[in-house]
């Protein structure tokens, strides 16, 4: 092999391992936060945590749009917890941990959130903190804003998440929202979605989660409608290779807080 055949090989193997990682860095990552709690004064340390000190740090390093949303709770009465979830979107895997190295050393966040930091264990500021970490879709690679123009409150935001009975079928199931288009019907018909993602660390596996976003409860019953309705989703639902790849739905209705970027 002559020199220069020699150089150019060099050449092109060095492009390749760049544009691998520049596509490697498009993909989003995610971590969505989920606080369980019991009483009132657990959601107000929280509320005050989240919009005073962990928000504006978040922002601070660089992330400008994060989700906080609460349930949509019919009937007080049968409410046996309190929930909040945050959203998170980061730009690597990496990203979650280096998030809490910055939070260490910003003296700001330590002294806005001193309340909920500093909570003795007799009046900790939560029941149980969950985490999920997600890799993001591959035809859907970063997350979106809804387009909506209805006040929070009245909001309905659709989070699902599907698990599967083994991870091959979990696979078939990602398969179908990006090769099968699932994703673009969404799109079509107007869903608003924020994210499709891969949970890669959660307490329910294998399984894959998604948000969509609506005006109102009227507003989202009339785009599944039409969803259900649809030609394609007719055609894709009944294809065989993709049966049998969901063996639970699990659909929690929140809207965001009044603080909330998304």
């Amino acid at each position: 092999m002559s020199q220069r055949i020699k150089i150019s090989c060099l050449f092109l193997l060095v492009l390749l391992s760049n544009v691998f990682a520049v596509n490697a860095s498009k993909i989003d990552f995610y971590q969505i936060k989920i606080y369980h709690l019991k009483t009132d004064a657990q959601e107000k340390t929280v509320d005050d945590y989240l919009q005073k000190a962990y928000l504006p740090a978040l922002h601070r390093c660089g992330i400008a749009k994060v989700g906080v949303f609460k349930p949509i709770v019919g009937d007080q009465a049968l409410v046996t917890e309190k929930l909040i979830y945050v959203f998170i979107p980061l730009q690597s895997l990496n990203g979650i941990l280096e998030l809490d190295k910055k939070l260490a050393k910003d003296k700001k966040y330590a002294a806005d959130g001193k309340t909920y930091l500093d909570a003795v264990f007799t009046e900790a500021p939560f029941e149980r903190l969950e985490s999920i970490v997600l890799k993001a879709f591959e035809d859907a690679p970063h997350f979106m804003l809804p387009n909506l123009k209805s006040p929070m409150k009245e909001r309905v935001y659709e989070l699902r998440s599907y698990e599967a009975p083994t991870e091959k079928y979990f696979q078939n199931k990602v398969q179908m929202f990006n090769k099968g288009d699932e994703i673009g019907l969404f799109k079509r018909l107007n869903f608003n979605a924020v994210f499709y993602g891969e949970v890669i660390a959660g307490s329910r596996m294998p399984n894959l989660m998604y948000l969509t976003t609506f005006e109102n409860k009227t507003d989202r019953d009339a785009h599944w409608k039409a969803f259900s309705a649809d030609d394609y989703w007719k055609k894709l639902s009944a294809m065989p290779e993709y049966q049998h790849n969901v063996s639970k739905n699990d659909t929690k209705f929140v809207y965001p807080t009044d603080y909330s970027d998304i």
